[in-house]
């Protein structure tokens, strides 16, 4: 009977234990969205994969009416400048006219929805937070966004205790394989705009483009599989391009997420009937192609090869989707 009684006690604390964890990891995710949005800081740092670094510089900061005010800028290579105000974001290349999108985020190495609504990905996430330590110098709390499935990968992240600002990152295998790692270099949070903000503030971005690629409502294919979580986030049909002919021809393209994680999927008609898979990582990002049965396959995201692959296997054409819900709703009916 004691022995019962004290299995049931370690449980309850267990439990009790986990609860907590997640309690506080989710708390502290919160803190990151908030000071994402409301501080004004200047930060450097380099995304670390396939034994290279690339570096970057990073401002964000609020400006008149609360606007939000963003430059992301690629420091190694040829210039690539992200400028954001408000909803309207500009990209500014070297032989390459200025455009601006409608767009909440200027999208960099650094998720989005680190600046949103954190609850989302429980879903296909738990939340756990681990422990301290110390990263450029400062107090890091490590919180581990951690994949519930097979399906995809988990995120470690070490937030400085004192801002709840993002310090490291590092994308990890289900196996705990380290395949990409942001470390920041600098931070810096100030009460005042920095000077390129300031600049930023004043200056007239190009008028928002408006984008209009599709080519019909109605996709050819459609993805018959994704894990659990995904959902789609946009799709059209665009005409591709080849250097080669003088024709081109329509790509089915497709944007799922799981609030964390983004995949890309192509598809179009292929003179060839087959070509086996051909895959290449660039240390997170997977980019999978297959041909079968004339139909050419493209996956693209921050997802494991064996996700990529079976999302390729799973395209069908719509209309094998269509009679699959006009069998279920005569099913439904009797």
């Amino acid at each position: 009977m004691k022995l019962s009684v004290l299995l049931f006690l370690l449980l309850s604390f267990n439990v009790s234990a986990i609860a907590t964890d997640k309690e506080s990891a989710k708390l502290w995710l919160e803190r990151l969205s908030q000071s994402l949005r409301q501080l004004n800081f200047t930060t450097s740092f380099v995304v670390v994969k396939n034994n290279q670094a690339e570096p970057y510089h990073w401002l964000h900061g609020i400006g008149e009416n609360d606007q939000e005010l963003e430059i992301f800028t690629r420091l190694n290579g040829p210039r690539r400048d992200v400028l954001r105000q408000g909803e309207i974001v500009s990209y500014i290349e070297p032989e390459q006219d200025a455009y601006s999108l409608i767009s909440p985020d200027a999208r960099g190495p650094i998720p989005t929805i680190f600046r949103d609504d954190i609850s989302r990905l429980e879903e296909s996430y738990r939340f756990i937070s681990v422990g301290r330590s110390r990263v450029l110098g400062r107090v890091a709390q490590l919180v581990r966004i951690v994949a519930k499935d097979k399906y995809r990968f988990s995120y470690w992240l070490w937030l400085d205790q004192n801002t709840g600002l993002l310090l490291k990152m590092a994308i990890l295998t289900r196996q705990g394989k380290l395949l990409e790692q942001i470390q920041f270099t600098h931070i810096e949070v100030s009460d005042q705009l920095s000077e390129n903000l300031v600049e930023l503030q004043l200056t007239k971005l190009p008028d928002a483009m408006q984008l209009n690629q599709t080519l019909n409502k109605d996709l050819s294919w459609q993805v018959d599989w994704l894990p659990q979580g995904f959902s789609i986030l946009k799709s059209n049909q665009h005409n591709l391009y080849s250097h080669n002919r003088s024709d081109n021809k329509a790509v089915d393209f497709m944007l799922f997420s799981d609030g964390l994680t983004e995949v890309s999927v192509y598809v179009n008609p292929s003179n060839e009937n087959f070509r086996a898979p051909e895959y290449a990582s660039d240390g997170a990002t997977m980019v999978f192609n297959h041909i079968l049965q004339g139909v050419e396959v493209g996956v693209v995201g921050d997802i494991p090869l064996a996700t990529a692959k079976k999302i390729a296997e799973s395209i069908i054409p719509v209309s094998v989707i269509n009679i699959k819900d006009d069998s279920q709703s005569s099913v439904r009916a009797k």
